[in-house]
């Protein structure tokens, strides 16, 4: 029998056991906090405000994070379930919802596999309700006499059925008392203004809620709706707000069988960089859909966000293993005026990937 004292009395390999016991003594993962505490500065009253933690492992095996408790209700986290690998970066995201007047100090209490002590992550602020006591970063949409949050809303992905809402912010920064409402709303639409009037230097908010039984078509639907920024006032391009709703086709009566031999669309690409266009008025490149699948590839809908696109497609049948050109032709003149990011959004019978966005750069 091997004499293992003997062994270990050479003075290298006693080290070379030294050296491999310290690697595996001392490989672990460890949490990196870029800032572990966030101060938000003034939050408007009933706005809720997103921030994050950036973290990396800065360690040698695989970091998880077991809990994230905040320290109450007034604040909801959502941080990564999956491992963290060596050397990768994750974020920790917290809501704080700015229910309460004056300052705040909020704890999120965070577990990881790199240590048994928590380590504890700070938001704090202070809540107002009046912009004399702060700016308008957070409404960059100027329509004179009062601000919004965005002129943009989009319901994605909505399921028949579905009642979704969407927020709009909205602030008066007149001396005179303002009563919000939206003008030409569709049938599928509806508003409901909180509060219904807002004095001088107010904030409100703008519900939006969809009705999805009410829309006709799957894939895209866009409207446009007004803002009146005072009794009697008329639309015009300065108020105009752009509203989309993505309608999805239901998959979930197929059988397993008919999920198995279901077509498959795969692009050649999944976004368009176009560049600069330059003195060019237009701009045209093209993407290949290829249906993987064992039965046709039905394109029911190729449509484009806002006027800067143009599509064509050459066939909307495609059979397996066949392929079809897409052409997407970017118009300079709508471009500078676009509000969103330019898109293609195709509907298929492609129960793993109904809708597919195509971002044009």
């Amino acid at each position: 029998m091997m004499n293992f004292r003997k062994i270990l009395s050479s003075p290298s390999l006693a080290a070379a056991a030294l050296f491999l016991c310290a690697a595996g003594c001392f490989a672990q993962p460890r949490m990196e906090v870029a800032a572990d505490i966030l101060n938000l500065g003034e939050v408007m009253f009933q706005q809720p405000k997103a921030v994050h933690f950036e973290l990396r492992n800065s360690g040698t095996e695989p970091l998880l994070l077991t809990a994230v408790n905040a320290s109450c209700g007034c604040t909801q986290v959502t941080f990564p379930k999956e491992p963290i690998a060596p050397g990768a970066s994750a974020r920790i995201e917290a809501v704080y919802d700015a229910q309460l007047l004056g300052t705040f100090q909020k704890e999120l209490e965070v577990y990881t596999n790199a240590s048994d002590e928590p380590t504890y992550l700070t938001l704090q602020g202070r809540v107002v309700t009046t912009f004399e006591e702060s700016d308008y970063n957070d409404f960059p949409i100027d329509l004179g006499n009062v601000r919004l949050s965005s002129n943009v809303v989009e319901f994605d992905d909505v399921n028949s059925g579905d009642r979704p809402e969407a927020q709009l912010q909205v602030v008066n920064v007149s001396r005179e008392s303002y009563k919000p409402e939206l003008m030409h709303l569709p049938p599928y639409l509806s508003a409901r203004y909180l509060p219904e009037k807002l004095a001088g230097g107010r904030m409100g908010r703008i519900i939006l809620t969809l009705d999805s039984e009410r829309l006709k078509n799957y894939g895209l639907t866009e409207t446009t709706v007004y803002l009146a920024r005072k009794l009697g006032d008329r639309v015009s391009p300065e108020n105009e707000i752009t509203v989309s709703a993505v309608l999805l086709p239901a998959f979930s009566h197929l059988s397993a069988e008919e999920m198995a031999a279901a077509p498959r669309m795969v692009l050649s690409q999944d976004s368009l960089v176009f560049g600069d266009l330059g003195t060019k008025k237009k701009a045209s490149q093209t993407i290949l859909v290829r249906n993987d699948g064992r039965t046709p590839l039905i394109v029911s809908n190729v449509q484009v966000y806002g006027k800067a696109l143009n599509v064509s497609l050459s066939d909307r049948t495609i059979q397996p293993g066949k392929t079809a050109k897409l052409k997407v032709t970017v118009i300079a003149e709508h471009l500078r005026k676009a509000k969103a990011q330019p898109r293609v959004l195709i509907i298929a019978n492609d129960p793993a990937r109904p809708k597919t966005t195509i971002r044009v750069k």
